[in-house]
């Protein structure tokens, strides 16, 4: 039985078990984003975009300072994210136990770019920003690990929603620009470990620009200029464009979101075969009503 076929017998035995009332994440991801509409299917990977930035060197970089952002606690708490102040919800110790294998492979050697983390689903509406703001959150709050947080669902930006950010100059713009040094559009936030990048104004090739050569040199230039931080990608959903599925093969480890009771298995096996290149892929199974240790699991992909 092949990994694919162990993750959707897995999904099949605990889709039944978690009925009970009280469930935190559905309630949270349901708020933000329920009116929101499936974005478009993508045909095409970008071409190649030889006009892309070279990098520069941090040493012969400007010391600028980032913006900053005071994060409204209450708001977050409200939408069912973790801060600082709320270390024994139980929504705290589920991330707590998602982390945990994921923070262990940050920095193995033997993980390429084990620092480099990306959050998807299979479609949307699964609750992977929901997923990926409580993941920067949790980790944030861990003594050694610092964390970036990038919007790269760049056309369906749900991260400024949920922390009350603007749409101002962000990963598209520094894609875009080659005189856009990244600490003028990072931005700080009063948690001291946690650092977001947003997606950036819009822009009709958003898509594109996933796949296009600047972001690969631009995740070279996260792996260089931030190897002792954890970075975490919100993605576009795996099974509407195709860029997505290119910014997978780029990734050390990719975090699966799976909607309990309505994502089907023939969907996750599909959403799993677009990153086969990856080697570690962790599932949640997100919204259901009783969350405990089983409907959580890690898949390792071997060669």
């Amino acid at each position: 039985m092949n990994i694919i076929e162990k993750a959707a017998s897995k999904l099949d035995k605990i889709s039944s078990k978690n009925r009970a009332d009280g469930d935190i994440i559905e309630k949270a991801i349901r708020t933000i984003e329920n009116k929101e509409e499936t974005a478009a299917v993508r045909g095409k990977i970008a071409p190649v975009d030889k006009s892309a930035k070279t990098l520069v060197p941090e040493s012969t970089t400007p010391k600028l300072k980032p913006k900053r952002l005071a994060l409204n606690f209450d708001k977050l708490r409200h939408y069912g994210i973790i801060t600082p102040e709320d270390q024994k919800t139980a929504i705290t110790e589920q991330f707590r136990v998602i982390k945990r294998p994921l923070l262990m492979n940050s920095f193995n050697k033997e993980v390429k770019n084990g620092n480099l983390i990306m959050v998807s689903s299979s479609l949307a509406g699964e609750g992977k920003s929901f997923c990926a703001v409580n993941l920067a959150m949790s980790i944030a709050m861990e003594m050694d690990h610092t964390v970036l947080l990038v919007d790269a669902d760049v056309t369906r930006p749900m991260i400024p929603k949920i922390l009350g950010l603007g749409t101002d100059k962000g990963l598209l713009d520094v894609l875009l620009d080659d005189k856009l040094d990244m600490t003028e559009v990072l931005i700080k936030t009063n948690i001291e470990k946690l650092s977001v990048l947003t997606a950036g104004r819009p822009q009709p090739n958003a898509n594109e620009l996933l796949a296009s050569q600047s972001m690969g040199l631009l995740l070279k230039e996260f792996v260089q200029r931030y190897e002792d931080r954890i970075i975490i990608f919100d993605s576009p959903p795996l099974l509407q464009t195709s860029e997505a599925r290119v910014l997978a093969n780029q990734m050390g480890q990719i975090v699966l979101v799976v909607e309990a009771e309505k994502t089907t298995q023939q969907t996750v096996r599909e959403a799993l075969r677009q990153i086969e290149t990856c080697e570690i892929v962790t599932l949640i199974y997100n919204k259901a009503k009783s969350f405990v240790n089983q409907d959580l699991y890690v898949a390792y992909k071997h060669d």
